[in-house]
């Protein structure tokens, strides 16, 4: 039923750009490592970069798995569901690489996201992700869910923090600068944004 894509774009590009969550998965090289799932949201803060690279922002939260395994293998998969409409499940495999703040790129790679203001969210790296593999699949087992809004409390969170209550915030947290696995994760302190 799946069908493999040479490139993101025509109505692939359009489903996966219309879709309000995507969720991303990593793993460590160890076959006993956490694997890590993770839904993302805030529209806007998602782009197709070209045919086979995609990019979203990673903003602040109690740990940075996804950080840790790119720096590690580069390894991940995104997935979009259709909630609403034909039933339809897209997933695109692909080697990532997070650009950090002070990475010469990350100034180029945030005007991607004009629609998205970063400060409130405390923006820590924009992921980057080369596809090597897109295909579909049916998604006959998804249930219809009605998006409504982005929730407004993440920024609200994060609104009060500058870059040295982030970062004392972050310090505080166990799996920030390392992994669940104990991978090195966010470089701390958090390097100033480079434009």
């Amino acid at each position: 039923m799946g069908k493999t894509y040479a490139r993101i774009d025509g109505r692939l590009r359009e489903f996966i750009e219309a879709q309000p969550l995507f969720f991303t998965a990593t793993a460590p090289l160890s076959g006993d490592g956490t694997v890590n799932l993770s839904p993302k949201g805030l529209r806007g803060s998602f782009v197709i970069l070209d045919e086979l690279t995609v990019a979203y922002l990673d903003f602040a939260g109690s740990n940075a798995e996804t950080v840790a395994h790119l720096r590690e293998n580069g390894r991940i998969t995104l997935m979009w569901c259709a909630f609403q409409g034909p039933p339809n499940i897209v997933r695109v495999h692909g080697r990532g690489e997070a650009v950090l703040r002070d990475d010469p790129r990350f100034g180029d790679l945030l005007a991607h996201f004009p629609d998205i203001d970063p400060d409130p969210h405390g923006l820590r790296a924009i992921i980057v992700v080369r596809a090597g593999l897109v295909r579909d699949s049916c998604g006959y087992a998804v249930p219809f869910m009605a998006y409504e809004e982005d929730r407004d409390l993440h920024a609200r969170r994060f609104a009060r923090e500058d870059d040295a209550s982030l970062n004392a915030y972050f310090e505080k947290k166990d799996y920030i600068a390392s992994s669940l696995d104990g991978l090195p994760g966010l470089p701390l302190p958090l390097p100033p944004r480079s434009v």
